[in-house]
């Protein structure tokens, strides 16, 4: 394994590893998960029966059984008490993930670099060093959050715009020009992000701030390539929790107990995911700067 993250990997390739990364750390990288994301979930699941949602099974109104079960998803008509107890509990869920989410990836993003560089390591190892990067790391990702909503918001309002002026005049031909505007928007918008996405491994790894720039970088040449594999893995991930949440969802309805299973599978999604942009990263990194260049140089000058 450490062989194929010190040299340049083909798409199958960077699939292939992450699974087997996946598989052979799932304990040590899923024990990650649950320390720092797991107490999200908790906290999301007390408040939840605070505000009068079922534990074991959410049941609704309606005259057949799929319709109780759709209505199970809607839930009753909330109190003011209970909508603004809600309100308050959902922003504390966000506001805690922003923080713990981004260290958790940060130590799985560790890990796999120890990996890499055949080094030992353990949990508290890890969560440590993705803490060390704390401050780097919600800072950068504060910006890259203002970044990707002014680039939506401004996609947006190109379309928009554009759109109406050109639906004013052609109706027929204006409806046509916006759907390919739509389009070319989403994919423009989708690629800079991409170019722009491996911000997170530099200021991990490589300890460059913001990184946005080194990222540019990285990916010069290998943007539809790294594309590719995102849509790749948002369709695993996808497929896997939109299965879990249907099939329990038919028997709990929006019960507390499926908003924790929903979770657990989330946290086994997040694991993949987060060892599949690690090796990205890594590959990216390898076919830039010739690391595995460098490794066999150091070998050779360690013998």
């Amino acid at each position: 394994m450490n062989d194929q993250l010190n040299k340049p990997k083909g798409f199958g390739e960077i699939l292939d590893i992450t699974f087997r990364i996946s598989k052979s750390r799932f304990k040590e990288f899923f024990t990650i998960l649950l320390i720092l994301v797991g107490p999200v979930y908790l906290l999301q699941a007390f408040i939840q029966l605070a505000t009068g949602t079922s534990f074991l099974r959410e049941v609704g109104t309606g005259d057949g059984w799929f319709e109780q079960m759709l209505s199970s998803f809607e839930g009753a008509e909330p109190t003011f008490s209970s909508n603004v107890a809600a309100d308050l509990g959902i922003a504390a869920v966000s506001l805690i993930s922003f923080v713990t989410y981004p260290i958790a990836i940060a130590a799985i993003l560790f890990g796999v670099n120890h990996l890499r560089k055949q080094e030992e390591f353990t949990v508290g190892s890890l969560i440590r060093k993705g803490f060390s990067r704390f401050w780097a790391i919600l800072g950068c990702n504060i910006l890259f959050v203002i970044i990707m909503i002014l680039l939506i918001l401004a996609a947006t309002f190109f379309v928009v715009f554009s759109g109406f002026l050109t639906i004013a005049f052609e109706p027929v031909i204006g409806i046509i020009f916006t759907i390919l505007l739509v389009l070319v928007a989403t994919v423009t918008v989708l690629y800079l992000l991409t170019r722009w996405g491996f911000y997170f491994g530099s200021v991990v790894i490589e300890k460059d701030t913001p990184g946005i720039a080194r990222s540019w970088t990285l990916t010069k040449g290998r943007a539809w390539f790294s594309l590719g594999l995102y849509i790749i893995f948002f369709l695993i991930i996808s497929s896997i929790s939109a299965a879990m949440e249907l099939s329990f969802g038919l028997i709990l309805g929006g019960s507390v107990l499926l908003g924790l299973i929903v979770n657990i599978t989330t946290l086994f999604t997040m694991l993949i995911m987060t060892v599949g942009y690690s090796v990205m990263y890594l590959d990216l990194k390898i076919r830039h700067d010739a690391d595995d260049l460098k490794d066999m140089i150091n070998q050779y000058n360690a013998k």
